[in-house]
């Protein structure tokens, strides 16, 4: 008697794509590419690079993207190489790297807390950043790189204030979303009594950046959320290997050799401080970093930290609707901040009836 293999049988389901596990330097250096995740990324990147394309092409102005190439090697037209180099290209990397900055820093303050709320939005790091730049702008009169580094400094001290407030034999995901909370609280009364003090226009200046936006920005913003993006995001890369293993508990997490507390007060401060550069120079947008990374995780299926697929969500999220912002009241344009609010309250009512359906809320 013998054996018969099954017939392969077109109804059933092929076995799922096995990562791949890739090594570099010698086998000392090694990586998993998981195919689903690998093209969830490769869509968000083509997606963010053709919305990049329309955002210089489409205007009062239009410019066919013929044109836009040769604008963007310093050809063409003297009024297509004002309107790309001038007007478009620096607004357009501005909200790419104000969307990797907030995307990646809000992965990191959810992987903290544990709780798919703990953005920096919520609990209180950017309303700590955008008291600082508002007390520079209304108490010291600040330039523009002053008011970044008002707002660096408001993110940093709000991070080390929640983060004394909130420890306790460690930092828990509730109690850091608590106090953080708590401490947003305050901040708005601090930027609120503020403003009632000042002088009319600076008052409306500052009012005017609370609302985040990215109309008039120029190439130096752009250079200084690269500089700011480009240190922080590697750092906070680098530790995401720890922050997985933390969401498993900080027990196990030291069982495995993780210092806990030192890495959550680094990763602490770095995303603080990204926070704060993010914002400086867009003002307080408000969502990105509360969507991008679970939408990220939720399209590649993955569980825990994803740093890196939350950047390339939030460069998408926030050209998406800087070119919303741009064309929807055309020729008027509104404020970045403003769309991202309708959006992202819409997202939250959306999480919180789901966690409330799951017994978590």
């Amino acid at each position: 008697m013998t054996a018969t293999l099954p017939r392969p049988d077109a109804r059933t389901p092929a076995p799922p794509a096995r990562p791949r596990v890739l090594r570099a330097a010698g086998g000392r250096v090694s990586f998993v590419l998981r195919p689903r995740v690998a093209a969830v990324y490769g869509a968000l990147l083509a997606a963010t690079v053709a919305l990049f394309a329309v955002s210089l092409m489409v205007g009062d102005y239009e410019i066919p993207l013929p044109r836009v190439l040769l604008a963007l090697i310093g050809q063409g037209e003297r009024l297509d190489l004002f309107f790309v180099q001038g007007v478009r290209l620096p607004r357009a990397w501005t909200a790419v790297l104000v969307g990797v900055g907030l995307g990646v820093a809000g992965a990191v303050f959810q992987s903290l807390s544990r709780n798919p709320l703990g953005s920096p939005d919520i609990i209180g790091f950017t309303g700590g950043a955008a008291t600082g730049a508002v007390a520079t702008i209304l108490v010291l009169g600040g330039s523009m790189l002053q008011v970044s580094l008002g707002a660096v400094a408001g993110g940093v001290f709000t991070a080390v204030l929640v983060y004394l407030l909130a420890f306790k034999k460690g930092v828990q995901g509730y109690r850091l979303i608590l106090v953080g909370i708590g401490v947003n609280a305050m901040l708005l009364s601090v930027r609120d009594y503020l403003i009632t003090r000042a002088d009319l226009t600076d008052a409306m200046t500052a009012q005017i950046w609370m609302i985040g936006s990215l109309n008039g920005r120029g190439w130096g913003e752009v250079i200084a959320v690269a500089i700011g993006v480009g240190v922080l995001v590697p750092f906070l890369l680098a530790l995401g290997p720890r922050l997985r293993l933390m969401e498993m508990g900080d027990q196990t997490a030291y069982a495995l050799g993780v210092p806990v507390q030192g890495t959550q007060a680094a990763a602490l401060l770095a995303a603080s401080a990204l926070t704060g550069v993010a914002i400086a120079v867009s003002g307080p947008i408000g969502f990105v970093a509360l969507a991008a990374p679970q939408l990220a995780r939720r399209l590649a299926r993955t569980s825990g930290t994803a740093l890196f697929g939350a950047g390339l969500m939030g460069a998408l999220l926030l050209i998406a609707a800087d070119l919303a912002a741009q064309r929807l009241v055309a020729p008027a344009q509104l404020p970045v901040g403003a769309v991202t609010a309708v959006i992202g309250g819409g997202y939250l009512v959306w999480l919180l009836y789901r966690e409330w359906r799951t017994g978590r809320a």
